[in-house]
């Protein structure tokens, strides 16, 4: 554990990317192979589930310190972390033998199949045998709250220069339905056959938002499409199975039992990128008739007749078990083309339009219609483009359409966390409804550092009450709120839920008085709802 300590400290005190790189790479080529396992799992977010709830731990480190539990309590929002305050304010301990990570992230397992005072007793003499950063990142993955500012790429760079493999090939082996408990590093890592596992998707190849003045030369070089309102997935059909994963690498498959008919329809050893849209009458849904199913296991038979699924099809990875993504998109997508006009109308599949154009103008004219269609703007891609894997600058660009704005008052703060901890970054805005102000929205991001400290010194004079961390303040400043859409919502009080919300811009020319309405918003949803 000590030497994981110690990759952690090297990575969580640089910015530098080389510096992250090196710390990772010095990891792989000394470090126990279970415990290189554990890391690449740690960093990818493949966490252990949470071993005990956060009260007991609270209750359980104020004991352990000699403190009382409200001062614990008032001591956590400062520091901004759980797992660094427990580790903070509990005395120094007896060094104990060093253990390796795998054998705590065993240990918690056993935890978390035992009953309570075992728990407690476990957790406590964990505690006392290890320093501040050890029991830091332990108290980490009790909580299943272990996150690192390490991105995969920068993981998948260092591994490539501990085992001298290149980067493109291990981002494939890394991908997947793997775990620590069911493979090894030797099968991960080492092994030669990266296609064992064909629940396996391709890295998803990511575009650049489109700004004002970046140029792309002829609009005749690009492909344009709608950029739909849903969520990002690729579908795999291999082995006489399908599978299908989200951009995050989350296996969605039993969430969207439909796709399982296009094994009959589509042939063996295709994988398509798309998008997949709650969709009826030849049209897609608002993005919250798919929301309700994107948090469940199980799909319940009334809600697969309310919103059915399609998968709106961008792109051609593989073909008859032929990886292809090398080829021209124009090439990729004419293939795709003819693979989708092979399936029946009631298929759950859909080839994305292509939105032609002439020109830049003609494409905007198009772009500016995107919400009458429920998407979010154009998809423009270069015709002689292969598929790529991460986010590279060039070839996809994502043109999405102004956000909707309203301007709210604030009502209450709470502070924020990790190196925000001091300031007030988390706000609820409302809008008036008569003589009242209703709450709508919370944001917390769209600010410079300099406007949250300012707003975070109005906030300490001006709180009229305090509810645990939050803080009702006079309602005083106005801010636009930019948001991505607008959806009716029984569980609010103002009857609506937005996607995305952010603070636009602080409004210092702007009286509480002309702050927008609730009919306004009301107004904004039978618009664009």
């Amino acid at each position: 554990m000590k030497d994981f300590a110690t990759l952690f400290t090297r990575v969580d005190q640089t910015t530098k990317t080389t510096r992250k790189v090196s710390a990772l790479a010095d990891f792989f080529e000394t470090a126990a192979p279970s415990d290189r396992l554990w890391c690449i799992a740690l960093f990818s977010g493949r966490r252990p589930r949470r071993v005990i709830t956060t009260s007991l731990l609270r209750e359980w480190a104020s004991e352990r310190a000699g403190i009382p539990l409200w001062l614990f309590e008032e001591s956590y929002p400062i520091v901004g972390d759980l797992a660094e305050t427990i580790s903070l304010v509990l005395p120094a301990g007896e060094p104990a033998e060093d253990k390796p990570l795998t054998f705590w992230i065993e240990r918690l397992a056993e935890l978390s199949r035992a009953d309570e005072d075992t728990r407690k007793a476990g957790i406590l003499e964990a505690w006392e045998g290890q320093d501040r950063t050890e029991r830091l990142l332990f108290t980490k993955l009790l909580t299943g709250g272990f996150r690192v500012g390490v991105s995969q790429k920068l993981m998948t760079r260092a591994l490539s220069q501990a085992t001298g493999q290149e980067e493109a090939l291990l981002t494939h082996k890394l991908m997947g339905s793997w775990t620590p408990e069911t493979t090894t590093w030797e099968r991960l890592i080492e092994a030669e056959d990266p296609s064992a596992d064909l629940s396996r998707p391709y890295p998803f190849y990511l575009a650049y938002q489109l700004e004002e003045g970046d140029d792309l030369g002829p609009a005749t070089d690009w492909f344009a499409e709608r950029k739909w309102d849903g969520i990002r997935g690729q579908l795999i059909l291999r082995g006489g199975e399908h599978h299908l994963w989200s951009r995050g690498e989350e296996l969605m498959t039993d969430r969207f039992p439909e796709f399982a008919r296009l094994i009959d329809y589509l042939p063996e050893g295709t994988v398509i990128d798309g998008e997949v849209l709650a969709f009826q009458d030849e049209r897609p849904l608002p993005f919250n008739a798919l929301q309700k199913r994107i948090g469940r296991k199980t799909v319940p038979k009334k809600l697969l007749i309310e919103s059915p699924v399609v998968l709106m099809a961008y792109d051609l990875l593989e073909e008859a078990g032929r990886d292809v993504r090398d080829q021209p998109f124009a090439d990729r997508r004419a293939r795709l083309d003819a693979l989708v006009a092979q399936a029946p109308a009631e298929a759950p599949v859909r080839l994305s339009p292509n939105v032609s154009a002439e020109d830049w103008e003609s494409l905007a004219e198009t772009r500016a219609e995107s919400r009458d269609f429920n998407a979010e703007g154009l998809m423009l891609k270069r015709r002689d483009s292969p598929y790529l894997s991460g986010r590279k600058k060039g070839d996809w660009w994502k043109w999405k359409v102004d956000p909707l704005t309203i301007d709210a008052v604030m009502i209450y703060a709470q502070q924020g966390s990790g190196r925000r901890a001091n300031l007030f970054t988390d706000f609820t805005f409302a809008v008036h409804d008569g003589d009242t102000l209703v709450p709508f929205t919370k944001a917390y991001s769209g600010l410079t550092d300099a406007e949250f400290r300012r707003i975070t010194q109005w906030v300490r004079k001006n709180t009229v009450q305090r509810f645990g961390p939050v803080r009702q303040v006079t309602p005083t400043h106005v801010f636009e709120i930019a948001f991505e859409g607008i959806q009716e919502s029984p569980r609010h009080k103002s009857g609506v839920a937005l996607r995305f919300p952010r603070m636009a811009r602080w409004r210092h020319d702007k009286p509480v008085a002309e702050a927008n309405t609730l009919e306004d918003l009301k107004e904004m949803l039978r618009m664009y709802g």
